[in-house]
């Protein structure tokens, strides 16, 4: 199925495993919040055991360096893309309200980008990507 939509989440290469996996997972759920529509009916197995609703579209996972981050924020803001960001000062909060505040001290060109999540029209995201290769 071909989708006039695509979602795109970039992580930065160096990190930690744990660390990936925790950055993809709260960037996808900025996704979900902001586009509740890419959101499919839940799931029941042949038992009737009911499960949650997921994002009901792939999700494309980039690696990327510090500078490729920096590079695909400005490029989506100036496409009017907001994405959904995540820093590495946010790794040493406990809550959502210090994530918040961990990115507010921070001037746009100065945030330290271990991961950024995007949704737009096909196009738009292949050109705020492009150039990264798939994470591995």
């Amino acid at each position: 199925m071909q989708f006039d939509t695509k979602i795109a989440v970039v992580i930065r290469a160096d990190l930690e495993a744990w660390q990936k996996l925790n950055v993809a997972s709260f960037l996808t759920s900025g996704i979900a919040a902001q586009f509740p529509e890419c959101i499919g009916e839940p799931y029941e197995d042949g038992s009737g055991t009911k499960y949650l609703s997921l994002i009901g579209q792939p999700i494309l996972i980039y690696g990327a360096d510090r500078a490729a981050l920096s590079r695909a924020l400005e490029r989506a803001l100036a496409r009017n893309v907001t994405p959904a960001v995540y820093t590495e000062d946010m790794f040493a909060t406990t809550h959502d309200a210090a994530n918040r505040e961990a990115v507010r001290a921070v001037a746009r060109a100065d945030l330290n980008l271990v991961g950024l999540a995007m949704r737009a029209e096909r196009r738009v995201i292949d050109k705020i990507v492009d150039g990264l290769k798939f994470h591995t």
